[in-house]
């Protein structure tokens, strides 16, 4: 940044380069406002990133975040953005024991092979009669949740009379989403396919009377308003550099290497200061952007911190020689791992994870889902890995809050890794270890994130993914007219602690953008 920019007044200081942040100065600085960005690493996109973790080996993988459903394509049209995803052609597999045979579900490929494998696992129509009922039932409410999410808050009424369906309503948003799984489905293995989408980073029990695990729930079945998780070409990275480009030839400035440590506000302007390897200095502007947990905007600001939150995933990104071959041979690897493939997911198993974590203890058989990004975009692979047919595996791992990592976090990452990958042996007709790819000095290519881990290298509290718990997508005391207020008329949330934060979608960015466009009409 040139040396008298300090002095210069701008329209709006964001503070954070990640999606939520960048995707507000494009619409800012295309709406002619002036627009800085702080970002405090040598580069922008937060967690939503693409890299080459492995030594000397050509593989760009989607470090931390890893799949797109909630970004509206309201945004990348807004945006003008060069960025693509598709559309997987399996929903998801999941292994299973029945009989003292191997077997499995697998989720897509068409309505009557769907059908096939519901009748191949449970023996019957009725559980996949019961699917499509549920899953009906969710589409619809997708339908009518997904469009609100970029405009303002409607009351919790407004939402209801939208959703016009007051079953749905009652199993998704009064009564624990485990007491709908448990009535509308009898497969134990069923039931935990179902509540996964309850439990991704959120740490709780089926019937946990908070109801976080049915706001989980209802962000990861109303993406794009059919619920659908998608696939970024070219990695997450080809989304934030995207949303970069965008913004610098809107003619925002982006200041990396810049670290926001203080922002004081009137409430009619504000003053930002920031730290760079050379010194402080000070940006003055007319609203501030905070792309950034509630905790950082509390101690930029000085105002009393919120409750801590907690994460409770592990992330594990691995590079295959060759995907490794199923006990179920009914099931080709390619279409298997293609979509969410579940290990250790059924109902009982989650629930006797999460009360072992509950009681401070690693989980002895430990839930986890995996996909291989390369099977629907091997464009992430240089041309000779993907030539000889090397893919890679995403892991995302359950119920491994933060604080099981507190007394060292090297050996029990190293552990849960162990009986995580342990499980997923129990599926395989060889040891992924065979499979795996070595780097440049000999090394397998794996590496393992717990919460503690993302808290260190993204500053996630707690190394939780959506900075606190997900709240409802309508307005409840306290949160404005487009869930990014805060106490400071001129200081606005733009992270995924905002209302209607959380996953890769641009939706706050894009909400505090439109109340500074309000603002100042």
């Amino acid at each position: 940044m040139p040396a008298n920019e300090h002095t210069r007044t701008y329209d709006a200081v964001i503070v954070g380069g990640g999606h939520n942040g960048l995707v507000a100065a494009a619409y800012l600085a295309r709406a002619g406002r002036s627009v800085l960005v702080l970002e405090r690493l040598d580069h922008t996109g937060g967690a939503a990133i693409s890299t080459r973790p492995f030594a000397g080996v050509d593989a760009r993988l989607s470090r931390y975040s890893y799949l797109v459903s909630l970004l509206p394509q309201k945004i990348v049209r807004d945006l003008g953005l060069d960025f693509r995803v598709r559309a997987r052609t399996i929903s998801s597999y999941t292994p299973a024991e029945r009989d003292g045979r191997p077997t499995g579900l697998l989720v897509g490929g068409g309505e009557q092979r769907t059908r096939e494998a519901f009748a191949r696992l449970t023996g019957g129509e009725r559980e996949y009669q019961a699917w499509q009922r549920f899953y009906g039932m969710t589409t619809r409410v997708a339908e009518r949740v997904f469009p609100t999410l970029t405009e303002p808050l409607p009351t919790r009424e407004e939402l209801r009379s939208r959703i016009d369906d007051e079953t749905a309503w009652r199993a998704l948003f009064e009564e624990p989403i485990g007491v709908v799984v448990e009535e509308d489905f009898q497969d134990d293995l069923v039931r935990g396919i179902v509540l996964t989408d309850a439990l991704i980073g959120t740490f709780a029990d089926a019937h946990d009377p908070s109801l976080a695990q049915n706001r989980c729930f209802l962000y990861h079945v109303i993406g794009g308003g059919t619920g659908a998780w998608d696939v970024p070409v070219g990695g997450m990275g080809a989304l934030t550099d995207a949303l970069a480009a965008a913004a610098r030839s809107a003619g925002a400035v982006i200041a990396t290497g810049h670290e926001a440590v203080r922002i004081a506000t009137d409430g009619h302007t504000a003053e930002v200061t920031y730290r760079t390897a050379d010194g402080e200095g000070v940006a003055a502007a007319r609203h501030v952007l905070v792309n950034a947990s509630p905790q950082d905007l509390a101690v930029l600001t000085g105002d009393p911190a919120p409750e801590p939150a907690e994460g409770a995933q592990l992330k594990v990104n691995m590079l295959l020689t060759r995907l490794p071959k199923l006990r179920d041979t009914a099931v080709d690897p390619r279409e298997a791992f293609a979509g969410t493939f579940h290990i250790a997911e059924g109902y009982r198993q989650l629930a006797t994870a999460h009360a072992q974590a509950a009681a401070g203890e690693l989980p002895a058989v430990p839930p986890s889902e995996i996909y291989c990004h390369s099977l629907t975009d091997p464009t992430i692979l240089g041309p000779e890995l993907a030539e000889r047919g090397y893919q890679t595996l995403t892991l995302f791992g359950l119920h491994t809050p933060a604080r099981l990592f507190d007394r060292d976090n090297d050996a029990v990452r190293e552990e849960l890794l162990k009986s995580t990958l342990a499980q997923l042996d129990a599926q395989l007709a060889e040891p992924l270890a065979d499979c795996l790819a070595t780097d440049a000095e000999g090394r397998p290519c794996i590496e393992a994130k717990t919460p503690l881990d993302l808290e260190r290298d993204l500053r996630l509290p707690g190394g939780n993914i959506f900075h606190r718990a997900l709240s409802w997508p309508y307005a409840q005391e306290d949160t404005g007219r487009w869930g990014v207020e805060t106490r400071h008329a001129n200081v606005l949330l733009c992270g995924a602690g905002a209302v209607r934060g959380g996953g890769v979608s641009g939706v706050p960015g894009h909400n505090a953008a439109m109340a500074v466009l309000e603002a100042t009409a």
